[in-house]
């Protein structure tokens, strides 16, 4: 009887290890990265994305509200951190291949690229993420974290962009981020 008391308490200890996930969240890999020099990063609250001009609709309003927070982490190629590019490439890849990021869209070529994909309900997402690669520059993930966003309404809210309402300048520089990669010198001239 001892035994057997025994050989369940190993079993039941047994099934808690293997059924454990592993795994790593994107989460947890963008906060493992926020000290690490080689990655460049960009936290923002989307009330900064707001002008003091701003001529928001209501509609607009309530669609920006269930944007919570924009995460940006880039892997910028240059000549020290070449080697390590693919391996983060290929972890963020892998995270992303996870079955609870759904795929939106895909598109792009042999040596750039970018997926878009999200958690939660199509007509209810909770995180969008957009990772986009270029084998010369780089490579960068696009987090934005939100309470039931909608694609088709966000797609308005991009209205708000061309109108000049977002402020859009804390971003300006994310797109010059990985072209401080290979193109260094271009840049130096």
């Amino acid at each position: 009887m001892t035994l057997a008391k025994y050989l369940i308490g190993i079993t039941l200890a047994s099934l808690a290890l293997f059924s454990c996930d592993n795994s790593e969240s994107l989460q947890q890999y963008l906060v493992d990265k926020q000290d690490d020099d080689k990655f460049l990063k960009v936290d923002l609250a989307t009330s900064l994305l707001q002008n003091e001009n701003s001529d928001f609709t209501q509609e607009e309003k309530d669609i920006l509200a269930t944007v919570k927070k924009i995460n940006v982490v880039a892997y910028p190629l240059k000549g020290e951190n070449i080697t390590d590019y693919q391996t983060e490439k290929d972890k963020v890849k892998s995270i992303l291949a996870e079955e609870k990021y759904k795929t939106l869209l895909k598109m792009g070529s042999n040596n750039r690229g970018a997926t878009l994909k999200y958690t939660g309900e199509e007509d209810a997402i909770d995180e969008l993420i957009v990772f986009a690669s270029d084998e010369e520059r780089g490579f960068a993930v696009f987090r934005l974290i939100g309470d039931k966003m909608r694609p088709d309404k966000m797609m308005k809210l991009m209205n708000s962009i061309d109108n000049g309402d977002i402020n859009i300048d804390q971003l300006s520089g994310i797109g010059d981020i990985l072209s401080m990669g290979t193109d260094s010198s271009a840049a130096k001239k």
